[in-house]
């Protein structure tokens, strides 16, 4: 059951990502609902999947690279169809609901079950820091979105072309808006599933290493929010210096782990 409503839920993803391309393409008025309501039956089949998993396995989604990843599809699907509901910003599914499918798709690919890893932490602390960072990791996929957005309507303007981008995006106020906002929010759930892991380690006395691949990838994550932020912080006048950053720290955020995750063995290390 698990498998056959994580699939159902990728082909929902597939189809609603289709719809919003069909529908920027061809300025259609009706298929952005369309779309949105596919999305909505998504993410239900998709958390249908989840509780599924845990009716069968007996613990969460949240130990070993599938279970990992189908949380994050859905908590970016999740988002998307949050701001879908936020008057002009459903647009950001455009880029939004291709990686919650694309994330989702890998989980799927790797097969959605429990991978027998022993961890030290675990219990309820440890759903706490990895939801934590889960939402907060969503959150700087939802600056992406708005970035990359930000940019292509900016380079439109700029060019003095007005066609489906400038028809379709919202306002570059209204993108940098979200773009700031979901900045403000993922870093201190990201600060806060650092600081449990770490008050687990010392409470429990079991310290990780300086280069710990999750440690690492922690705090590479941890700057570019930092970073992204403070680029923002001339307001207005930064918005597409902070639109850029967002997006490159989204993709350094990605290659790092890619990187790590190769780089190091997830059975001794437990790394994500």
């Amino acid at each position: 059951m698990t498998d056959l409503l994580h699939l159902a839920a990728v082909a929902l993803y597939a189809l609603a990502a289709a719809l919003l391309g069909i529908s920027f393409a061809r300025t259609h008025r009706r298929l952005p609902g369309v779309a949105t309501t596919t999305l909505a039956l998504a993410v239900v089949a998709h958390g249908a999947a989840l509780a599924a998993y845990i009716r069968q396995f007996g613990e969460p989604p949240l130990v070993g690279l599938a279970p990992s990843l189908s949380v994050l599809g859905f908590l970016i699907a999740l988002g998307s169809l949050g701001v879908a509901t936020l008057g002009r910003t459903g647009p950001l599914g455009l880029v939004l609901v291709p990686v919650a499918a694309a994330v989702a798709a890998a989980a799927q690919a790797a097969g959605v079950r429990p991978d027998g890893e022993a961890l030290a932490f675990r219990g309820p602390w440890f759903v706490l820091h990895v939801v934590l960072a889960m939402l907060g990791y969503a959150a700087l996929a939802v600056s992406f979105a708005a970035g990359l957005m930000y940019l292509l309507q900016f380079r439109e303007l700029k060019s003095r072309r007005f066609g489906a981008i400038f028809r379709y995006f919202p306002p570059l106020d209204t993108l940098d808006r979200i773009g700031r906002l979901a900045l403000m929010a993922g870093l201190p759930l990201l600060s806060a599933a650092l600081l449990v892991g770490w008050a687990w380690t010392e409470r429990f006395q079991h310290p990780m290493a300086i280069g710990n691949p999750k440690i690492v990838w922690g705090v590479i994550s941890w700057l570019v929010f930092v970073v992204a932020l403070a680029v923002r912080a001339g307001g207005s006048r930064q918005a597409r210096r902070g639109a850029l950053v967002s997006v490159l720290g989204f993709a350094v955020v990605v290659i790092s782990y890619v990187l790590l995750r190769v780089g190091s063995s997830a059975r001794t290390e437990g790394f994500l």
